[in-house]
Formats: structure tokens, C-alpha cells, sequence
């Protein structure tokens, strides 16, 4: 992993403590991809391969994106380039409420939230007649969105602006983290570098059953799990009461939470990379 990247992305949560980071930073984003890569038909692989061989058609040379890996956090990248890609900020995440029923349309304003553009992302590159330029930057939004809508804090919140203003300590950066940096990178590089680590060995973990039933669903259930495990692993692990307000003292995320979290982070990260692949399969194979 590039750890300055992941130091920067760390810096920038913490300055704009009142926005959402980049999830899953690049390791967790760089995973899912690589886990899609594995597992789509190789028709599949031979089509990502042709789109981002003309990624230089994107005119972003500071943000490559030609391998699926620099794919993945390319939409991340460009948030440094200012006004040109500004429209795109809110397209990461869909904070519904973890309290309140759920429902994706009234925190989906004129289709900018993660789902939304997920599928549209998906049309696009169904579509052969969409300009070779859009369908190579609609590939490498959705291979960053499926990262970001498994990332749970980018599926719900409790308006705190999916845990920003959640204050954690989390090892020695126990005085500078939130809820959101914790489960962005921090636990992240830790659970998914855990033996067995990185892509392949996420992937040992289940058997082909397990796999083949998390490619199933829609983007709108994928949401509801993601929200579920907001509200029942991530705030409910740190919080007697979910849905109480903001602890002014930061929550602890101690070795016994890293140890329960760790599982289930690592899941998320597959079953956002198989149905990746799916979405992938779908719209090139």
C-alpha cells in the first residue's frame, strides 16, 4: 500500500473533519478491485483491459487509471483537481439515517448518491454507442462506487456525516481519529492485511456457495445490508445505543472491537468485489 496516499487521506479527514474521506483508502479500494478482476469471465477481464488501455482519454495524468487498480481510486484522485470534477463529490455515499426506516430516495437528491450512480454507471457501459471517453471514466467510477457503497459509513450515518463527527481512539492516533478515518483505512489495512491477506486470501475464506450467493440481489439491497452493518456493527460496537446522541468523550476502539470488526470488515470487502464482478460481467461480458 502507498502509505504517504494513506497518510494524506488520513491528514485531509482530519482537517475536514465535517465531510467524508475517501473510503477504504487505497488498500481497501485496490482489494475489491482485484477480487472483480479474479472472478469476472475472461471476456469480462479482456473488455476492462481494452477501456482503460484509452484512460489517457480522461486527461488526468496526476490520477492514472490504467489497470483496475489505479481505477479503483481514481475517483478519489481527482477530487484534487478542483472544479473539474466537484460535481462528482456527493456521487460516494448515501447517508441514511441507521435510526429510521430505510429508504435511499429522499437522501438521493436528483439521483447523487453512490446507488444511483452505480447503476448509471452501468448503463453507460452497456450502452456501445456512449462515447469511448465517458464508458472508460463510467468504468472507473463503478469500480471505485462498489468499493465506496461496502464501505458502511458511506451507506449510513447518524447524521454526523457517516461518523466524521464521531470522535475514536484508535491506537496511538487515539487524540486525532473519528469513527469514520477508523473504519476507512485504519481498521481497513489492518483487517483486510491479516493472515490470510489481500485479495486471494480474503477469497480462501469462503467457498464457491458462499461466493455465488453474494453476487446475488440489486444495488438497492447491497445498500440495505451496507446500512445494517452501520447501524449494527459499526455504531452498535461502539455505542450502548446506536441511536443516542454524539458522545462528546471519544468511543474506544480497543483490540476486543478489532478482534469482533475484523470479520466482518473483511466480508464487506468481498462481497463488494464479487458483485463488482458482477456488475462487471453484466455490462462487458
Amino acid at each position: 500500500m502507498n502509505r504517504f496516499f494513506a497518510a494524506v487521506m488520513l491528514s485531509m479527514a482530519l482537517l475536514l473533519g465535517s465531510t467524508p474521506a475517501g473510503a477504504w483508502w487505497e488498500y481497501g479500494h485496490e482489494t475489491v478491485a482485484r477480487i472483480a478482476f479474479a472472478e469476472v469471465k475472461p471476456a469480462t477481464r479482456a473488455a476492462i483491459r481494452r477501456l482503460l488501455a484509452h484512460s489517457d482519454l480522461l486527461a488526468t495524468p496526476t490520477c492514472p487509471a490504467g489497470t483496475i487498480e489505479q481505477a479503483s481510486i481514481w475517483a478519489d484522485c481527482v477530487k484534487t483537481l478542483g472544479d473539474r470534477f466537484s460535481y462528482a463529490y456527493n456521487w460516494h455515499y448515501q447517508n441514511i439515517d441507521i435510526c429510521q426506516p430505510f429508504a435511499i430516495k429522499p437522501n438521493c437528491p436528483d439521483g447523487n448518491c453512490v446507488s444511483a450512480q452505480i447503476e448509471r454507471d452501468v448503463r453507460l457501459l452497456k450502452d456501445r454507442t456512449v462515447p469511448l471517453r465517458e464508458r472508460v471514466m463510467a468504468l472507473a467510477f463503478l469500480v471505485h462506487f462498489m468499493g465506496d457503497l461496502h464501505q458502511p459509513l458511506h451507506a449510513g450515518d447518524r447524521h454526523d456525516l457517516g461518523g466524521n463527527r464521531v470522535k475514536a481512539a484508535y491506537g496511538v492516533i487515539a487524540g486525532r481519529a473519528n469513527l469514520h478515518s477508523v473504519w476507512d483505512g485504519l481498521l481497513a489495512e489492518r483487517a483486510i492485511s491479516t493472515p490470510p491477506g489481500g485479495a486471494k486470501g480474503l477469497l480462501s475464506e469462503h467457498d464457491p456457495a458462499e461466493l455465488a450467493a453474494m453476487r446475488k440481489g440489486t444495488v438497492e439491497d447491497w445498500s440495505r445490508e451496507s446500512w445494517r452493518v452501520a447501524r449494527d456493527s459499526v455504531y452498535a460496537s461502539v455505542l450502548a445505543d446506536p441511536c443516542a446522541p454524539t458522545p462528546e468523550a471519544r468511543v474506544k476502539v480497543d483490540e476486543a472491537r478489532v478482534a469482533r470488526l475484523t470479520p466482518i470488515l473483511r466480508l464487506q470487502v468481498v462481497r463488494g468485489g464479487m458483485r463488482l464482478a458482477r456488475l462487471l460481467d453484466e455490462a462487458l461480458g
